[in-house]
């Protein structure tokens, strides 16, 4: 087979079994007494709304809110979209309808929030005395300081009207369910989209310390809310259930199974990797050689998790931690035979334009110094997406409408099956 067909079928597989239709539907909780409200917040809010609509019993009313373009079809749920991953006005809006939504139930009644990646910044109000332009702005500098996205949440958190469980605490005494689709390292659940349904451990304190850790300087009234109470976050929820309904090593596990089928051993390699893109992509390149060296047969690598790509300045390069990983792993590789390789977001978008992520051959190199590209030159220029682009190596899916974070897969000895 064509190695790089089982590369992206065990993406796709991976994708089949993290889709919102496949996971909900065991998850749902009982209907209450009174009134059934739906909120979906995250790239995944409208596949996940759908998915509910189809299988909920009794009468409900919500919204879900999403990414531009990330919208599904839906019956009864109000899909409406805003930015991502730097909040704007309609997700300000959002965020003021949901804390609206939460606010008038009672105790009889259900709040199921549909949590996934990206809610962070879809649900975005910010915390009393901060204005949105003050929170784009952090925002753009966390995004290219290589902060991981559980740091990048603390400060989210405690800058926000919403996050760190201020949504569930608008809601009580009304019970909250968050059925969740994990893209976190470690998948806690205070970290997935911020955790609005979710007691948060973190404080003001923690918060100044990862912005004085990556050199970022808070505005006067940025500072102002991290140093205050307004800035703290509810410590306890009384009302708030929480169940993860999909998650990175679930993917996984799927493309485990069809690369064995393909026969292929498989070694997982983690599914909460995280760092900078490219030392995990030279790290790879070495292991992967080293197994290429003595395997008795085609190995099939597999990993997940997140990794960041950090910048010199915000809006830096074209491209995503995907390819950027990607275009490390073919320079540690120097063209090394039969040895092939993808990387995704599995959202569907990698970093700053229109794809997942890209695939890589034996022969990318050389096809790349054919047109005069050198994959040293593109990874200091931070431009994968112009490297893999101009081969026509990019993966281009589209919305995927799920979400459990990168996906990687090495195929070692593809060749000799």
């Amino acid at each position: 087979m064509d190695p790089r067909q089982t590369l992206n079928d065990l993406f796709d597989a991976a994708l089949a079994a993290v889709s919102p239709a496949q996971v909900l539907p065991a998850h749902l909780p009982r209907p209450p007494a009174g009134r059934t409200a739906v909120l979906g917040f995250g790239k995944a809010a409208a596949e996940m709304a759908r998915a509910f609509e189809a299988h909920w019993t009794g009468p409900f009313d919500g919204f879900a809110v999403t990414r531009y373009g990330h919208g599904a079809p839906c019956r009864t749920v109000e899909i409406v979209e805003a930015g991502h991953p730097v909040p704007d006005q309609a997700a300000v809006a959002a965020a003021g309808r949901a804390l609206a939504l939460a606010a008038g139930l009672g105790r009889d009644d259900l709040l199921v929030c549909l949590a996934s990646g990206g809610g962070s910044a879809l649900l975005a109000k910010p915390a009393p005395g901060i204005r949105l332009a003050e929170k784009q702005a952090l925002t753009r500098s966390l995004l290219a300081c290589g902060a991981a996205i559980d740091e990048i949440n603390c400060v989210r958190k405690h800058l926000s009207a919403i996050k760190g469980g201020r949504l569930a605490a608008a809601a009580a005494p009304a019970p909250v369910e968050t059925l969740a689709i994990s893209d976190v390292p470690g998948d806690d659940p205070a970290t997935v989209a911020s955790g609005p349904t979710m007691a948060d451990p973190t404080t003001g304190a923690d918060a100044r310390a990862i912005l004085a850790r990556y050199g970022i300087e808070a505005g006067p009234s940025i500072a102002a809310v991290l140093s205050g109470p307004a800035g703290e976050t509810p410590k306890t929820l009384s009302n708030a259930g929480f169940r993860i309904v999909a998650r990175a090593r679930d993917a996984l596990a799927a493309a485990a199974r069809a690369a064995e089928r393909e026969g292929f051993a498989v070694m997982i390699l983690g599914d909460d990797l995280a760092g900078e893109a490219a030392g995990l992509g030279a790290a790879h390149a070495r292991l992967a050689l080293e197994i290429a060296g003595s395997a008795s047969g085609p190995v099939a690598l597999l990993s997940g998790g997140e990794t960041a790509v950090t910048l010199p300045r915000p809006g830096f390069g074209r491209g995503g931690r995907n390819t950027e990983y990607l275009l490390a792993l073919a320079a540690g590789l120097d063209g090394a035979p039969d040895i092939w390789a993808i990387a995704c977001d599995t959202d569907g978008i990698d970093g700053t334009e229109d794809n997942a992520g890209a695939v890589l051959g034996p022969d990318s190199l050389p096809r790349a110094a054919a047109l005069g590209l050198d994959a040293h030159a593109a990874l200091a220029a931070h431009d994968s997406y112009g490297f893999f682009g101009s081969l026509g190596d990019l993966v281009v899916t589209g919305p995927t409408r799920t979400n459990v974070n990168d996906f990687r897969a090495i195929l070692i000895g593809a060749g000799a099956r």
